[in-house]
């Protein structure tokens, strides 16, 4: 009986591991990591970060780019900027931490995100500064 039972014991755990019981993933502190991700990495590590989608199940990495306005305005590339805000807004909302303070945040980061990406090229911050202004007008809708 014992060993009828021993041998129950295993197929059953075979089973839950096989049927996926054995490939939960842990929890993050998803706040913790938004925040390291958004304002303690470079653009340049975001985006390799970005490229893995480390915690999907947890975080939201969509985007549409950088909304109505072209993705590399003149060449300027303000891609990998837009895709930063849009993973700040998703996941602050998804966390429900969104507000006007931290829309702030975010969106001041853009605006440095952007500025990087210009690397002191006049027209480029005056088109930065458009966008900026677009997302303070528009982003909270």
């Amino acid at each position: 009986m014992k060993t009828l039972r021993s041998a129950a014991t295993a197929v059953l755990a075979t089973a839950a591991f096989l049927l996926g019981a054995g490939d939960a993933r842990a929890a993050i502190d998803a706040p913790a990591v938004t925040d390291d991700y958004l304002f303690g990495r470079t653009l340049a590590q975001f985006g390799s970060i970005r490229a893995q989608t480390p915690h999907a199940d947890q975080l939201d990495w969509s985007s549409d780019g950088c909304s109505w306005s072209p993705d590399n305005p003149f060449g300027f590339k303000f891609l990998p900027a837009c895709h930063r805000h849009d993973f700040g807004y998703r996941n602050y909302k998804r966390q429900s931490r969104f507000n006007e303070t931290t829309r702030l945040r975010i969106d001041d980061k853009f605006k440095a995100d952007l500025y990087h990406q210009c690397a002191g090229n006049w027209t480029c911050d005056r088109t930065a500064d458009l966008y900026y202004q677009a997302v303070r007008e528009f982003g909270a809708s």
